[in-house]
């Protein structure tokens, strides 16, 4: 039988053109999934197959019993966007790590640059204004931008600040830090959905990535996903479909928005190939790409339906920071009953003072003393004795101060109040803080949420007055006593520490230390490190046109097709879509010129920084843009028949074939995968061997196919079983003929790419000889290092494969 996975994957993006996707008011996405569609995608196998039921827990945290012998020291990249509480979670991961021998570098907005390096920590600045984030996503809570934001320019705004931050997020794996000069380039990546880049890099550079998330990135019947809002009534497997589709539309919607930007940046920046249009939003669940989701699995079990790739660790919590409180908070604390605690955190409510006028009423019909966050809206009102207004203050400390709280229902600030025990009011804002808000219903921890354009004051006093009842207080007593047995951020190290590639990442010369470089010697690839690589061209040992840099975790993006007819469809639809912007390209990009031109001309005598020009250097000035311009349109003139030629001869003949490959999938059957193809050899091997199995399994699969449906069925399967042979016979014998041409061709096309665009390759190359020689200069080699290093490099490039017995490394 073929995967279920897959099979659900291929029906929910086939069906999501079947779904009604719109905004509301508050910009949230509701999306209108058909009752009969739900019913009928409900009865189909795979479907069927769905358990939400939750599964096993994950692997409780244990020290490893040999923690030197499995532990491989590297450049960790850390990649995050969102508010302070989105990046504070990792700060606790990074110390975790660096316990490991690993060094890190957290890559996030420059405003985090002092609470980062003040945790000891590198911090590399990917620009971006989160607050202007957060502004953005209270107008437009959902995925679709209200017409107000549409009006006010905010998308472009958004869309530059994310191509900015692309930009920020790849120098964040290869280039020094900005102030020490530092040279970095990353071994390994780690990031939060959000940040976008993180699956283009670890391409590039060829390297393990691994997700960890507080909010669930992953399809699942169990629940929807956070960001949309289902308007379907079913229950049961059918309210299970409509969840899982959730995930495709939303998947679907924000590759929409931003895989222009992204395919761009990947050309421009990355020397990559664009994404294929069917697979950009899938691409972390085609990859397999490890997760870890940071939460506790006492509030939200893992699903059954979720694989040994995806884990649920605890929640992230940082050492609580040494805090001595203030006098006058001191003093509030001791002057009365415990307070309840009033704090939206980063959220920049877009009315702080009608939200400061519930608050205060909701506070004194409670008849509860409080204290209040002012927070990124800076919340502020008039004095009452019952009521302190705190700055910045751990909520660690401050959590434990208090009978009940408040807050947008951001993961980290959910998270610190079940800890400590707290009953949790939550008034979400936007993104996944009604997800937490019903979890923590859901759990008994506190009231149902109140969506931030619903809150009254009289609602928020009922909030209150729950959450502060015996039965709210027992529930979050029992949360708190999970989570403290949890160790969330070990387990979930432990769980990046299972997915690495351990020997195809260890060097061979020294191997506590990764591998960076891939030697080509006589029996096979010697795996070098920096430090190796550097000591070995010190000693003039080393051929260059024998060394490459190594992909220790090597990501191929193919377009997964499921039968001929939408393989064709879709890729004759990228194709021409290609042509189109290339067409396009032609009249446009010189324009562009122009008008970047006489952009930077007004500028320039605005400023009054221009001089009087003869009129013979305006001349020469007007002759070079026209070239500049005419280069440009010629350029796009080469694009649109070199996209026309790889799409009449590799593109849709790819598709053709593997198009008629998938057909048994459709009923029931596995397909042999096929090998990925990097040039010309591997295209000719993948031919050769899809040729022979294909022939084979055509004229064998009518014998086989009939015999098996009489044996199952009598006659009704042995006639069944013989309309499977007589399709299989054409179809596979179609695929290895066409392939003899589709797969070699395009190992030429990738050949020819890999030989042209180089920058990439060569700039990572170069910086990794730069840290190779900063390794050094920090701690020297040895003479006896060095002869050792080249004694044992003139063994394994002269020899056959040999198992190296890993050295102990002393810091890990």
């Amino acid at each position: 039988m073929a995967s279920t996975n897959d099979g659900v994957d291929q029906l929910s993006e086939t069906r999501t053109a079947a779904i009604d996707a719109s905004t509301r008011d508050d910009g949230r996405i509701d999306i209108e999934i058909p009752t009969t569609l739900s019913r009928r995608l409900s009865k189909l196998p795979n479907f069927e197959e769905l358990d939400t039921t939750p599964g096993l827990a994950s692997p409780a945290y244990q020290q490893y019993e040999n923690r030197d012998h499995s532990v491989v020291a590297l450049n960790i990249v850390i990649q995050v966007i969102g508010s302070r509480g989105d990046v504070q979670p990792f700060i606790a991961l990074a110390h975790e790590l660096q316990k490991h021998g690993h060094r890190i570098r957290l890559a996030t907005h420059d405003v985090f640059e002092t609470f980062v390096q003040s945790s000891n920590i590198e911090f590399y600045p990917v620009g971006g204004d989160p607050s202007q984030l957060m502004a953005y996503m209270v107008k437009n809570p959902g995925l679709i931008p209200s017409i107000d934001s549409l009006r006010a320019g905010d998308i472009n705004t958004k869309r530059k600040m994310i191509a900015q931050m692309l930009d920020g997020f790849w120098d964040s794996c290869v280039m020094p830090d900005l102030k020490t000069g530092d040279p970095f380039v990353a071994d390994a990546i780690i990031a939060n959905p959000p940040s976008f880049a993180h699956v283009h890099c670890a391409e590039a550079l060829g390297v393990p990535l691994h997700m960890m998330f507080t909010m669930p990135w992953t399809s699942t019947g169990a629940f929807p996903h956070p960001l949309a809002n289902i308007n379907d009534p079913s229950t049961g497997k059918e309210r299970e479909v409509a969840n899982y589709l959730s995930y495709s539309v939303v998947e679907f919607l924000t590759w929409q928005g931003l895989g222009d930007l992204v395919n761009h940046w990947r050309e421009a920046k990355l020397g990559l190939e664009h994404v294929p249009m069917n697979e950009g939003p899938r691409l972390l669940k085609s990859l397999e790409v490890p997760f870890t989701y940071c939460w506790s699995p006492a509030l939200i079990p893992k699903p059954r339906e979720w694989g040994h790739n995806i884990s649920i660790s605890g929640f992230f919590f940082r050492q609580p920071p040494s805090y001595q409180p203030p006098e006058d908070l001191a003093t509030f604390l001791k002057g009365g009953p415990k307070p309840i605690y009033v704090g939206f955190g980063s959220i920049v409510a877009d009315d702080p003072a009608r939200l400061m006028i519930m608050v205060l009423k909701a506070i004194k019909t409670a008849g509860v003393r409080a204290i209040i966050s002012q927070g990124w809206s800076k919340l502020e009102g008039d004095e009452d004795p019952n009521i302190f207004y705190v700055g910045d203050c751990p909520h660690e400390y401050l959590f434990q101060q208090i009978s009940a709280v408040v807050h947008h229902g951001g993961a980290g600030t959910t998270a610190c109040g079940l800890f400590y025990g707290i009953p949790t009011v939550i008034v979400p804002f936007f993104g996944d803080q009604p997800f937490w808000g019903q979890m923590v219903a859901n759990a008994g921890a506190g009231p149902q949420p109140i969506p931030y354009s619903s809150l009254t004051s009289r609602n928020l006093t009922d909030a209150i007055v729950y959450a502060l009842t015996p039965e709210v207080a027992i529930a979050a007593q029992k949360m708190s006593e999970s989570m403290k047995a949890e160790s969330g951020v070990q387990a979930a190290v432990q769980h990046f520490h299972s997915n690495l590639p351990v020997e195809p990442q260890r060097c061979d010369l020294f191997p506590e230390l990764p591998a960076s470089w891939s030697y080509k010697g006589k029996g096979h690839q010697v795996l070098l490190s920096k430090k190796a690589e550097r000591i070995l061209t010190g000693a003039n040992k080393l051929e260059r046109s024998k060394l490459k840099f190594h992909k220790p975790k090597p990501i191929f993006i193919e377009s997964q097709r499921w039968d001929p007819f939408t393989a064709v469809g879709s890729a004759s639809m990228e194709v021409v879509a290609s042509m189109a912007d290339a067409t396009a390209g032609v009249f446009v990009k010189p324009y562009e010129t122009i008008k970047e031109h006489q952009t930077r001309a007004k500028t320039s005598i605005e400023s009054g920084s221009s001089q009087a020009r003869s009129q013979g250097d305006s001349a020469s000035v007007s002759e070079s843009v026209a070239r500049k311009a005419v280069g440009t349109s010629t350029k796009s003139l080469g694009k649109l028949a070199v996209t026309s030629a790889k799409g009449i001869f590799v593109d849709i003949p790819i598709a053709v074939t593997d198009g008629l490959r998938a057909v048994p999938n459709l009923y029931g059957e596995d397909v042999r995968p096929r090998d990925h193809i990097t040039g010309f050899r591997s295209g000719a091997v993948v031919a050769g061997k899809n040729f022979y199995h294909g022939i084979f399994e055509a004229l064998t699969d009518i014998a086989v196919y009939t015999y098996h449906g009489k044996r199952e069925e009598n006659a009704l399967g042995a006639a069944k079983g013989l309309g499977k042979g007589a399709l299989s016979l054409v179809t596979k014998t179609t695929a290895a003929t066409i392939g003899l041409v589709a797969y070699p061709a395009q190992g030429i096309h990738r050949s020819i790419r890999a030989a042209v665009v180089t920058s990439t390759p060569k700039a990572i190359e170069a910086a990794m000889r730069i840290e190779g020689d900063w390794i050094l200069k920090k701690k020297p080699a040895s003479e006896e290092e060095i002869r050792c290093a080249v004694a044992d490099f003139e063994t394994l490039r002269n020899s056959k494969p040999t198992k190296v017995v890993p050295r102990v490394n002393k810091h890990l």
